[in-house]
């Protein structure tokens, strides 16, 4: 077996900041000895959360078991998604911007044909529907839980009472043309190949203003598990909801 020294590309304040919660956890649950101390397995849940490193790596290369490998990261992402905050929290901070961007995107997940409900029609490809709602600056400001692959994203963003809130706080959205439809305060892209001018002009002002909120959805590729998720489909919600909540510390 061979070694080899690596990185993850996080602050020491969120190692800290993780540190600090698992910390907390133990003393709430009266732990008494654990094999890695609180700050390694807060190293350990970070190289697999940011870097994908798989169970039997950390494993080796923290000197545990692989089943001890996956109760310390599965602890951590329980602590953080307890942390995330809801939709009518996170209205508290979006109700002071300007405006919010309000966009969906697909989790890959490895699943087979059988398993329809998972399968995107737009993205061919089986994954979990999140949608995202970022600030003018495309800074994420919250995440939805997940929802199978082929829940349509206006659909998931009334079930999840994204266009309500935002309605009930008079608040401007900008949205692309897959939430045609929702009504409110959300502005979408006229639809159509030959438009007038006017409508033309307004689909590119349109498109310059939701285009930032394609840097929230770099920030969530760049952490790795979630390029291809590999867990179970009802723990994906939690590492989400972990992964935003590291997201926000480490800025």
């Amino acid at each position: 077996m061979l070694a080899y020294p690596s990185l993850i590309d996080l602050s020491s304040r969120t190692l800290r900041f993780l540190t600090g919660q698992l910390t907390a956890r133990q003393q709430e649950i009266g732990t008494r000895w654990r094999r890695l101390p609180a700050g390694r397995q807060a190293l350990l849940a970070l190289a697999h959360l940011r870097c994908g490193d798989t169970y039997a790596q950390l494993a080796a290369g923290f000197g545990i078991g692989i089943a001890a490998a996956y109760r310390y990261i599965r602890e951590a992402v329980e602590a953080l998604a307890a942390l995330a905050p809801s939709l009518d929290e996170a209205m508290t901070t979006i109700r002071a911007k300007a405006f919010v961007i309000l966009d969906g995107t697909l989790l890959p997940i490895d699943r087979i044909a059988a398993d329809a409900p998972y399968y995107s029609g737009k993205h061919k490809r089986h994954g979990m529907n999140v949608q995202v709602l970022t600030d003018p600056f495309g800074r994420l400001l919250w995440a939805s839980p997940a929802l199978p692959g082929s829940t349509h994203d206006l659909t998931a963003a009334r079930q999840h009472g994204i266009t309500e809130a935002l309605a009930h706080a008079g608040l401007k959205c900008w949205a692309a043309k897959a939430y045609q439809g929702a009504g409110g305060s959300v502005r979408v892209p006229f639809r159509g190949r030959r438009l007038k001018r006017w409508k033309g002009r307004h689909n590119i002002t349109h498109g310059k203003i939701r285009c930032l909120g394609e840097r929230a959805m770099a920030a969530i590729k760049g952490w790795r598990p979630l390029r291809k998720l590999r867990c179970s489909t009802n723990r994906i919600t939690d590492v989400m909801k972990a992964v935003l909540v590291l997201h926000h510390a480490s800025e």
